[in-house]
């Protein structure tokens, strides 16, 4: 395991909801990070699909995690913001939450996220979101 694959997998383990939600660490590269979701009924809303918070907590994970693939040693991230649009409801048997960096400077870095279904049949992942998010470069607690 890299040093990058280590300093995420150690940070990603600590968050509690991620933990709760059934997500793991899926993919970790300079610039990119990839979050698995599985489906969960516990994690669904009045109509069956993933509720958009489930949606968004990972795919702000994997935002943030992929800003902190290019911040400077020692450093932590937090979100200063983000939107969130939905493109379709989140059905499918698991969910890849991406997170690449646009730009990453020294104190902010600017971020994209996407959220694919993946279906049992194997039919090409579907779309079910789109972030854009700016994470902030901080020091540990």
């Amino acid at each position: 395991m890299t040093d990058l694959h280590q300093r995420i997998a150690s940070s990603f383990k600590a968050q509690g909801l991620m933990a709760t939600l059934g997500a793991r660490l899926a993919l970790v590269q300079d610039g990119e990070v990839r979050i698995e979701l599985p489906f969960s009924a516990a994690l669904s809303q009045q109509h069956g699909y993933v509720h958009a918070g489930a949606i968004t907590s990972v795919v702000d994970s994997a935002c943030g995690y992929a800003a902190l693939t290019r911040g400077p040693a020692g450093c932590e991230v937090v979100t200063a913001e983000f939107k969130t649009n939905f493109v379709r409801p989140a059905i499918g048997e698991r969910f890849i939450a991406v997170g690449r960096v646009v730009n990453a400077g020294r104190q902010l870095a600017v971020v994209t996220g996407e959220v694919l279904a993946h279906t049992a049949d194997g039919a090409e992942p579907k779309l079910v979101a789109l972030m854009q998010a700016t994470m902030v470069y901080v020091q540990p607690r």
